[in-house]
This record gives C-alpha cells, structure tokens and sequence, in this order.
C-alpha cells in the first residue's frame, strides 16, 4: 500500500479520535451548568462580556439544552465512526474506502470556496488546498 493512502488514514483517523473524544467528553458532562462555565472561561480570561466573541458563547451557553447536547453528542459520535471506518479502509487499500474518502473531502469543496470568496483567510485556504490534494490523491488510486 503506497505511504499516500497511509498518510490520509492517519489524518482520517486523528480526525476521528479527535472527535469521538469531544464526544465522550459531551455525554460525560451532559448535565453540567454550560452558561456558569462560559462565564468563568470569559472571566478568567479578562474578557469583555459585552464584547462580540464573548457575547456570542455567553448567548450559545444560555440555549444549552440536555436534547440538543445529546443530538450534538450523537453527531459527533456518529462523525467519528464514518472517519474511522474511513481511516482503517484507506489503511488496508480498500475501493471503497478510497470512493468514501473523495466523497467525504469533495464534499466540504464547494462551501469552502464560497467561504473563501466571502471572507478570505490564509487558514481557509490552506484546508481548502489540502481537501483538493486528498481528493487529487484519492482519485489517482481509484483510476
């Protein structure tokens, strides 16, 4: 198996261990106080509450919802499932791993050129050439 599909299942699977960890962290503290929480993060950090970002989680921390924080948990779980599954396929050289892998990074394609085209940044850029370079990669394999 060439050292590219090996390289993208390791960053696959990074994704997914990522993501299945915030997971379990959503399920363990489903029942925790979210608006007291951000409200310490904003003063710890000497930050304005009336100022934009720390507005904005203040806001978000006050909806917190158990339903919602389990579907969001759910999600995720779900998320991390389909890039590890994805990860141990690309590992083994699987077809159909390699067609799940061009889908998976294809599709965040288009909503991140539009993204760029509204608010360019160089962090957007650089996901976006590094999706195309997968599917560039992916695609290779499965000719």
């Amino acid at each position: 198996m060439t050292t590219s599909l090996r390289s993208i299942a390791l960053f696959e699977a990074s994704k997914g261990l990522v993501v299945l960890a915030a997971s379990l962290a959503l399920f363990r503290h489903i029942n925790a106080d979210w608006q007291s929480c951000a409200e310490t993060v904003v003063r710890h950090l000497h930050l304005n509450p009336a100022n934009h970002y720390p507005r904005i989680l203040l806001h978000w921390m006050s909806n917190v919802t158990e339903p919602r924080l389990m579907a969001l948990a759910f999600g995720a779980l779900f998320y991390a499932g389909i890039r590890l599954l994805e990860a141990y396929g690309l590992w083994l050289g699987r077809h159909w791993a390699i067609i799940l892998g061009m889908a998976s990074a294809g599709l965040y394609l288009p909503f991140e050129i539009l993204e760029l085209l509204a608010h360019f940044s160089w962090l957007g850029l650089g996901i976006f050439v590094s999706n195309l370079v997968i599917v560039a990669i992916l695609w290779q394999h499965h000719r």
